[in-house]
């Protein structure tokens, strides 16, 4: 019996005509999408099926993971985004910010630790402009050449810009001649600028963010991509903004991976102040497979690589995800802080170990994988004696790493003007 007789058999006509379509390889489009974002009970079934599947034979069964450490240095920001509870003013008294020797300190722990990557995204603080984000790069280099850096979301690029007088381009060269290795695709939120002037009135703009990360694929640095979604978009906007990926993608090659962030809802501003009479409270646990599911039909052809977020979606629901198009872990991440400010309680941290025990427990087989998606370390389908790695021996991260809310309070690293710029 093949797929198509054994899961779509009960499935209605128009929702069974886009899957077989997907699974013949024909291009889903946005209007195909937005019918798939309707499927319920069997053909919720169905759609998972074929994802998986799909995801199968794109990828296989290899589920990756990235060593990492997230170095958020600074909450203070000149943007006040509806949904962002970790930003603070400048004369906030929780508001702070890490001098560069602080931010290399933290890389270098975390390298000791095993990892391979530095992940660096902050507040649009005063006084930071592109040499400042330079200087901070050539230190981190310096230091420990060998880990990856990912850092500047496009919106910080932006920033960097504005303050500096300097174009995309400058900002992105000189940050690559410091030694940057690849940039996240935050601050995407939903490309769309209705959306945006709603949740994020004066952010970076559509077609601000396209300029950014096409700029950077063309000088070489690769990208992450990324959705924030389950607040006030439709699903027209959603799919609108995975068409949008899968254009630039096309053109450039230049996304490793496709990452959809649930919108955490608990702390955000616009739910405190009920900002928005049709805010959502995040996505719905069927609203969360449904949206992964289908990144992978629409996705993997072009970006291969579509990763779970079990900061946002917690472990249990991240690894189901495997099951839904998913073949990525995401990273250990040390230091999560934006999404625990806005009141996720999956934690900070996620060691080798447990990232391994739930990619086995989904029936796949896990690799420590680099930025790049480059094997740094494989293992078998079953735990074997010598896997052991550093972080798998930290059971009270917070105690070893420090926590956002001990860093708030910490009189060492208040935030005061002028920072003072390299």
């Amino acid at each position: 019996m093949s797929l198509e007789e054994a899961v779509l058999g009960s499935v209605p006509g128009e929702t069974r005509r886009v899957l077989e379509g997907a699974l013949e390889g024909r291009d889903l489009r946005v209007d195909d999408a937005v019918t798939l974002c309707s499927a319920r009970g069997p053909s919720l079934h169905a759609l998972v099926a074929v994802a998986d599947h799909l995801r199968r034979t794109q990828v296989g069964e290899l589920v990756g993971y990235v060593v990492n450490r997230n170095v958020n240095f600074t909450n203070v920001c000149a943007k006040a985004c509806r949904f962002c509870a970790f930003s603070r003013t400048r004369r906030s008294e929780e508001g702070y910010f890490l001098p560069i020797e602080e931010i290399v300190r933290r890389a270098l722990e975390a390298q000791a630790f095993g990892a391979t990557e530095v992940c660096i995204q902050a507040g649009l603080a005063p006084g930071v402009d592109a040499r400042f984000y330079v200087a901070l790069v050539r230190e981190l280099k310096k230091a420990a050449p060998a880990m990856h850096v990912h850092a500047l979301s496009p919106e910080e690029v932006k920033f960097a810009a504005t303050e500096s007088g300097w174009s995309f381009r400058r900002v992105l060269e000189e940050m690559k001649d410091a030694g940057l290795g690849s940039l996240p695709g935050t601050s995407a939120v939903v490309l769309d600028d209705r959306v945006r002037a709603r949740i994020a009135p004066g952010r970076i703009t559509t077609a601000e963010w396209i300029d950014v990360v096409t700029t950077a694929h063309a000088v070489g640095l690769r990208t992450t991509s990324t959705i924030m979604y389950g607040h006030v978009e439709t699903d027209i906007e959603r799919m609108r903004h995975l068409d949008l990926l899968r254009s630039i993608q096309r053109q450039t090659g230049g996304f490793t991976e496709f990452v959809p962030l649930s919108f955490v809802h608990e702390e955000a501003p616009m739910t405190l102040r009920q900002q928005l009479p049709d805010l959502r409270t995040g996505p719905t646990g069927d609203d969360v497979i449904r949206l992964y599911a289908i990144a992978r039909l629409m996705l993997g052809s072009t970006i291969r690589n579509v990763q779970v977020s079990w900061v946002k979606d917690g472990m249990r629901q991240a690894q189901w995800l495997l099951s839904c198009g998913a073949n990525d872990f995401g990273g250990t991440l040390i230091n999560e802080s934006i999404s625990t400010a806005a009141g996720s309680a999956h934690g900070q941290l996620q060691t080798p170990l447990a990232l391994r025990r739930a990619i086995r427990d989904a029936g796949r087989v896990p690799f420590e994988r680099s930025t790049r998606y480059d094997v740094v370390r494989t293992f078998g389908p079953d735990a074997g004696p010598d896997e052991r790695h550093p972080l798998d021996g930290v059971e009270d991260p917070d105690a070893t790493f420090g926590s956002y809310e001990r860093l708030t309070r910490d009189e060492r690293f208040k935030f005061r003007l002028p920072v003072a710029a390299p």
